[in-house]
């Protein structure tokens, strides 16, 4: 066996408790609980696609129901295609998992059922892989056989080479073989041929199987083209990382969809030549994501990141880098994550180390951090003002350089609202816009690709300064990875936003500056998660916008203050020196099944200057004046003002 020592079996034994072997059978009831069912055909699609087209929350799954899928809000029945690849596409992940989970039952208990079990699934796709046709058509992605794509066909055929390498020993020479040629060699070709020249999570998902194949099977090529080759893991880690170990397409849940799937590669690979635990990589992509956190514990819920995948877990990853790299904030987040639920993981079994007696809490002190593109101000123990200024990361970003991201009282008060299963309208058509950002948007179209650039940073005493600028004058370069181009050049010309924070007690004071020669329609966008109030003299808007409804306008003339009702009171002081008007209206939270208020200041100018007050206390105590491009902020309660 190539993933377990046998201490580390040993010791796993010892540790199972009746209660983990209970959960790893609950785990995979759907799989265990009937007939081993595997499609015949490569009729599986995309999981993406099974989502309702309406709420964009994912189906629910029924293993007695291939044909009919219900939505979980309104308990309407979805039929035919998309829906019917998808529910494929969910059992032929749960048949892959049970694949490596049952497997690691029997190896606990020597339980044969385990093992026959893992034996059956093994042989019944190794029946059917080869004559699989290749389909696909997935946006960014090659073809799959038994999935839609290369990257759930890697996905699957992972856990099939870690079921199998545990179970090899009970199978006969007939069925090692058998498996072994036309299901995980077959794989591991078909993997190499359709792998891309691209820096890409899913690249890294691709090597990693592929390594893992050459190392159970003895295969060095398969091992060579996985580590080595251009594009593969190693290419991967010198050429897709951010100062710092971002991973570079900007989003968290990506950092560590690509972070696990590296760590599952080494536990099969770290003693061998090939192993990469020892360069630097690993250690800054698993240290960088701890000093991001919110002030609930999450990450900051940006590009494409589906409800719940903010949440930091990764139990997985980080037992092992814990096992293997023995440094305490690794244990610290392990020590927080069971705060709330057993360890009983099969991580925690076989790499488990004795835990630190303090969890990881989040840091109070702000994290200003240029190479990875955020900054955030910590300047309560509730609250977060995280500002986003990386470069553009391809296909999962999103268009909105320079986006706030606000926590006040441990919840979003301004959020990014992340996205949607990937086959939901919303994703595309709503989600991943400029417009549904808290950031600028130009003729209600994208910003295209731009690099922003640091201005100013000072913290003193109950202060913290940021100015931040992107500026469209240039073409930015693009990473060197697929990009589906929603971007809108001729809009953004020539423009230039800068963004200057401040951040003192109560206030959090945000100047807008729009150089926009072109005099096109310049939108300040803020989501408000809560009521915000409404003036009584605003008259009925049509809006440009896609799924945004109840749309209103008043002059923004003036200071105007909006009350929010959002976990306590906060009051929102908008003021433009230029001609500007003052747009309230609504549109999809995240799910969609509620509503989330948006504030657009709106104006055509050449020159335009917007300032934005968020007095966390509720109370209306500041004054705004304008001379120029400079705004003074007076507040009353405190007799001070501040100039921007």
């Amino acid at each position: 066996m190539k993933q377990f020592t046998p201490q580390q079996i040993l010791a796993a034994k010892e540790k199972v408790t009746p209660d983990i072997m209970q959960r790893l059978i609950e785990n995979n009831r759907d799989v265990i609980s009937h007939d081993i069912l595997v499609p015949e055909t490569g009729c599986a699609t995309w999981n993406h696609y099974f989502f309702c087209p309406e709420h964009s929350v994912r189906l629910l799954w029924d293993r007695h129901s291939p044909n009919k899928h219900r939505c979980p809000v309104d308990g309407a029945v979805f039929t035919g295609e998309p829906y019917y690849g998808g529910w494929w596409r969910w059992l032929n992940g749960l048949n892959a998992k049970a694949c490596y989970e049952l497997a690691v039952l029997w190896l606990l208990t020597d339980d044969k059922r385990w093992c026959d079990n893992v034996i059956e699934i093994l042989m019944q796709y190794a029946r059917f892989y080869p004559g699989y046709e290749e389909h696909g058509g997935i946006p960014y992605n090659g073809p799959g056989k038994a999935n839609a794509q290369t990257l759930c066909e890697a996905n699957c055929h992972a856990d099939f080479v870690r079921g199998f390498d545990i179970v090899r020993g009970e199978l006969s020479a007939q069925q090692e073989t058998y498996i072994a040629d036309r299901l995980l060699r077959e794989g591991a070709e078909f993997l190499i041929r359709h792998r891309s020249n691209q820096i890409h999570n899913h690249e890294v998902k691709i090597n990693a199987t592929i390594g893992m194949t050459g190392v159970v099977l003895n295969e060095a090529r398969y091992l060579e083209f996985a580590v080595n080759s251009e594009y593969g893991l190693r290419y991967q880690l010198e050429n897709a990382l951010l100062p710092g170990g971002l991973w570079f397409e900007g989003s968290l849940h990506y950092h560590y969809y690509a972070l696990q799937a590296f760590m599952a590669f080494e536990k099969f690979a770290c003693q061998s030549r090939f192993s990469l635990l020892e360069h630097p990589y690993y250690r800054d992509m698993l240290t960088l994501p701890l000093t991001l956190l919110m002030p609930d514990m999450t990450l900051p819920k940006v590009n494409d990141c589906v409800n719940g995948q903010e949440k930091l877990g990764h139990s997985d990853i980080y037992e092992f880098a814990y096992h293997y790299y023995g440094t305490n904030e690794y244990g610290q987040l392990l020590a927080h994550l069971y705060r709330t639920e057993p360890r009983h993981t099969i991580d925690a079994l076989f790499y488990g180390r004795p835990l630190p007696a303090e969890p990881l809490a989040v840091s109070q002190s702000n994290e200003h951090n240029p190479g990875a593109g955020f900054t955030l101000i910590r300047n309560t123990p509730d609250r977060a003002i995280c500002l986003k200024h990386g470069p553009y990361g391809g296909e999962h970003d999103h268009y909105d350089r320079l986006n706030l991201i606000v926590f006040n009282n441990g919840k979003a008060l301004f959020p990014d609202l992340g996205t949607t299963g990937y086959g939901a309208p919303l994703h595309y058509g709503y989600y991943k816009n400029s417009f549904s950002h808290n950031t600028l948007c130009v003729n209600g179209l994208n910003q295209p690709p731009a690099i922003p650039r640091i201005i100013h940073y000072e913290e003193s005493a109950g202060e913290t300064r940021l100015i931040v600028e992107v500026d469209w004058k240039t073409e930015a370069k693009l990473p060197d990875s697929k990009t589906r181009v929603e971007w809108d050049c001729a809009s953004y010309r020539d423009i230039v936003f800068r963004r200057s924070l401040l951040v003192t007690g109560n206030l959090l004071i945000d100047k807008w500056e729009i150089e926009n020669p072109h005099q096109q329609c310049v939108d300040a966008v803020y989501l408000i998660n809560g009521s915000a109030s409404r003036a009584t003299n605003q008259t009925a808007l049509s809006i440009c916008y896609p799924y945004i409804r109840h749309a209103t306008q008043q002059p923004l003339a003036g200071q105007i203050d909006i009350s929010c009702q959002a976990e306590t009171p906060v009051t929102l002081s908008c003021c433009c020196p230029q001609n500007a008007i003052l747009i309230q209206a609504q549109g999809p939270n995240n799910p969609s099944t509620s509503m989330i208020d948006y504030l657009i200041a709106r104006s055509h100018e050449k020159q335009v200057s917007y300032l934005f007050v968020t007095d966390f206390s509720g109370e209306s105590s500041v004054q705004i004046s304008a001379t120029g491009q400079t705004f003074n902020v007076s507040d009353s309660r405190l007799n001070r003002d501040y100039l921007l």
